[in-house]
């Protein structure tokens, strides 16, 4: 027999539904505001009239393609493309391996120090270095790497190379992975060691086959990581690599210089440079803000489509590494 709701109850379903609810329309509006200025005329969008739909110059309902067809058309933009699919690929990659040789050895008890160890991992967490000392680390990793071809500065080797190795840690994603390790009965791997496994054997094929929730989970942290990066990228890279920037660095370079959103437009001195994209100066100008929105949503394509495939895994991989038995 179904119970009768209490009124109390019912009232505190109510408000958490509309709460909910609030918050989706929150987190959407974003994306819906990204897709009607992307496909609205470009004076609709400069007068400031988008607000759910596309709209036309005179803020009636109004659809163009023509902001999509500049940057599907801009060899420039999927150069920067590429650059991204290379940080995250690689760098997740790096991440990934760091990450599951460090957590196993930290959840074993025999390891020597361990308790120093984790305590030092986890004190990264509570106080972190700072801007300048962390530059300073990038900056050194670099000169090391710069050596090996002969250099003696970072900005003489690839620096896409140094943001894939030099952020290749993070501590929760490492105790994560540590507690989901933990949880592996002892007893199995025990049964590995009389069957003559190796240290490497047993973390093969126990250890990653039986947490391959947690090691989803890690990897969406990292890749999503990697492909949002934006900060460390652009300033490591500056404008003495610009041809190395991810996309994100591009996208914010192309809305400060050409589309105001971020402060005055200097028209009369961006007027002296050449004009993106192969077209003519009153072209970008007028189409600015519009292209800025298409090349948002085409830098989010690649996350909306992984992300369904490992959302199976999210939450029992969240739980596996979280909660320590």
């Amino acid at each position: 027999m179904k119970r009768k709701m209490e009124v109390s109850e019912l009232i505190f379903k109510i408000i958490a539904y509309i709460i909910l609810i609030l918050f989706a329309l929150m987190c959407m509006y974003p994306l819906i505001f990204a897709l009607a200025a992307t496909f609205s005329e470009p004076e609709g969008v400069n007068k400031n009239l988008v607000v759910l739909w596309p709209v036309s110059t005179t803020g009636g309902l109004g659809f163009t393609f023509n902001a999509f067809l500049v940057v599907l058309q801009s060899s420039q933009f999927w150069i920067y493309y590429s650059n991204t699919f290379f940080v995250t690929f690689l760098g997740t990659l790096w991440s990934m391996f760091f990450t599951i040789f460090a957590a196993y050895a930290l959840s074993k008890r025999r390891l020597m120090g361990r308790h120093a160890w984790n305590f030092f991992l986890v004190f990264t967490m509570w106080f972190s270095a700072g801007i300048v000392a962390s530059y300073n680390n990038f900056q050194r990793t670099g000169e090391i790497f710069a050596s090996f071809v002969g250099g003696s500065s970072m900005y003489d080797m690839d620096l896409k190379w140094l943001v894939v190795i030099a952020m290749g840690a993070n501590a929760t994603n490492l105790i994560l992975m540590r507690n989901a390790f933990e949880g592996v009965p002892s007893e199995i791997e025990e049964a590995a060691r009389i069957d003559g496994a190796t240290e490497f054997q047993i973390l093969w094929r126990v250890y990653i086959p039986m947490s391959k929730s947690t090691i989803a989970t890690v990897a969406l942290f990292f890749g999503i990581g990697r492909w949002n990066g934006y900060f460390w990228s652009y300033r490591i890279m500056g404008s003495t690599q610009s041809y190395n920037w991810p996309v994100q660095v591009y996208i914010r370079d192309f809305i400060d210089r050409y589309t105001g959103l971020t402060g005055e437009l200097d028209t009369e001195e961006l007027s002296k440079g050449t004009p993106p994209y192969g077209v003519t100066w009153d072209t970008v100008t007028g189409n600015a803000k519009s292209v800025a929105y298409a090349m948002v949503l085409l830098s989010i394509i690649p996350i909306l489509v992984v992300y369904p495939f490992v959302q199976k895994y999210f939450a029992k991989g969240v739980n596996m590494g979280g909660v320590k038995e």
